[in-house]
């Protein structure tokens, strides 16, 4: 068996409980450091530059619009109990027995393809495997911008359904939204163009 000093570990006990007694007596004199936290969220905001427009697919940040059936008080097409919904104008909503289709060409991509006037310029070329820019695909930023290189006015070729970046001056040197131009006449286009 193992024999116990008693007066070893007496002394020992002893010894542990003064050091313990004495660094509760004076304490660590450690402090937490100050939270910096903000100050650092706030430098590195300050180096990232600011846009007009939100990140790609995030509606989070102004892309995602109205939540559905919502309509500010006073509107035009506010709806009361029993009156029918209003039809909506938009090229997207053409029956399928009135599709025309018209021969677009990406210049860039270096292709021809057929784009029914319910489809977007943007969608089309998507379909077709091309890479092709945007951002909010909603006609809210310049990202998507192409020009019709086949002369006149952006007007005379496609349908712009809710466009709110261009002037008139810039549709009429050909410049259009691909995420909201529906095609309404054969054209060649320069994707990638802002004005």
């Amino acid at each position: 068996m193992v024999e116990i000093n008693l007066v070893g570990l007496g002394i020992g006990m002893t010894l542990t409980l003064m050091a313990v007694a004495l660094h509760f007596s004076r304490g660590t004199e450690w402090t937490p450091a100050a939270d910096i936290s903000q100050e650092v969220l706030e430098r590195r905001a300050s180096t990232v530059p600011e846009t007009d427009f939100p990140e790609p697919m995030n509606r989070s940040i102004g892309g995602g619009g109205v939540a559905a059936g919502a309509v500010a008080s006073g509107e035009e097409g506010a709806e009361l109990e029993g009156e029918a919904e209003e039809e909506s104008s938009s090229p997207a909503d053409i029956p399928e027995d009135e599709v025309e289709y018209f021969e677009v060409e990406y210049a860039k991509q270096g292709a021809t393809i057929e784009v029914a006037n319910n489809e977007t310029v943007l969608e089309a070329g998507e379909d077709e495997g091309m890479d092709l820019p945007y951002a909010c695909r909603q006609g809210q930023c310049v990202s998507c911008a192409g020009q019709i290189t086949s002369g006149g006015s952006s007007e005379d070729y496609v349908v712009h359904d809710n466009q709110q970046m261009l002037g008139d001056a810039e549709l009429d040197d050909g410049y259009t939204l691909t995420c909201v131009a529906y095609p309404k006449a054969d054209f060649t286009i320069e994707t990638g163009e802002a004005p």
